[in-house]
């Protein structure tokens, strides 16, 4: 895949121009606050996902505008193709002329692989960031995904809300039964795509940190599920139920899918807990360049690399 130009109007602090980046490997350079990391940010909503920075849409205009625009000219699937969003409050876009229902709709068009300096927290930070790393990775590779996982959060947020009016107005308990259901069947679908996606990539990960470490370490990734997901969605359902008491007490549902996690190892030690800074980097960009090396395998073609301060 290969970025043609992109034009920008009102995004950031990048003005209203155009960007022809040349067809191989690109360097931008400038002092601080300039804009680089906004450009990678532009090219990178053009996946579908949201901003790597964790922004809201909304905070993604230029001081003092409303709305902001971006279009972008690139090669994939063997042929020129143009994609365009509209900023105003929430991302809009069309693709080769036609409106998509919704901006994430992009997936799977124009793929493309981050890394900056914010991205360490996947290593650093809780579970939370290292779901979100996978989830957003399989997304690229399968679109349909985010339906499932769409699915799964809403189930998730009405189970919630439900078990508040439980614990908080006496609402009735044999409500959850239904949530349980409906949770649980999306539930096993998640994490059978994210176990499935960190089997993939632990290969090439361990590979590439190798490489980095001159051999001297080795980097292991492992899947770590709720109880009852393996048994399908009848053994989750039965957690579920099996921890309706104490969920109903936190307000929360206290196992699932949503509460999973990668767990990184660096010589067997958990490269969070002991691994230096140096580690982790290395464990971060390990982790993304097997993102790209099974993209590619996936798609038959080179996903675009935007790194941002890489070293």
């Amino acid at each position: 895949m290969v970025v043609r130009e992109l034009s920008t109007k009102g995004f950031r602090n990048l003005t209203t121009g155009e960007f022809r980046p040349g067809p191989g490997v690109n360097i931008l350079h400038g002092d601080n606050a300039q804009g680089k990391t906004n450009l990678l940010e532009a090219i990178w909503l053009f996946t579908g996902g949201r901003s790597f920075r964790g922004a809201r849409d909304g905070e993604l205009t230029a001081f003092g505008e409303e709305r902001a625009s971006l279009s972008m000219r690139f090669h994939a699937g063997d042929r020129e193709q143009e994609a365009v969003i509209r900023i105003e409050k929430r991302r809009t876009a069309e693709l080769n002329g036609i409106g998509l229902s919704a901006a994430s709709k992009l997936a799977g068009n124009f793929c493309a692989v981050v890394f900056s300096p914010a991205h360490l927290s996947l290593i650093k930070d809780g579970p939370e960031e290292r779901r979100r790393f996978i989830d957003t990775a399989y997304c690229q590779l399968r679109p349909g995904y985010i339906a499932t996982l769409s699915e799964y959060h809403r189930a998730l947020a009405q189970r919630n809300a439900l078990l508040k009016a439980i614990r908080k107005e006496g609402a009735d308990p044999e409500l959850l039964e239904v949530w349980d259901r409906r949770l649980a069947q999306a539930g096993c679908r998640v994490a059978a795509a994210r176990r499935a996606y960190c089997h993939k990539i632990a290969g090439p990960a361990g590979e590439i940190y190798a490489g980095l470490s001159g051999g001297r370490e080795t980097l292991r990734l492992r899947y770590e599920g709720s109880g009852g997901v393996d048994g399908g969605p009848q053994a989750l359902e039965a957690l579920f139920r099996q921890r309706r008491q104490t969920d109903i007490a936190a307000g929360f549902t206290t196992a699932g899918p949503h509460r999973d996690d990668l767990i990184v190892e660096i010589g067997g030690l958990s490269a969070r807990m002991y691994g230096s800074q140096g580690q982790q980097r290395s464990a971060v960009l390990a982790l993304k360049m097997a993102e790209a090396s099974l993209l590619r395998e996936v798609t038959g073609e080179q996903p675009v690399a935007l790194l941002d301060d890489v070293m």
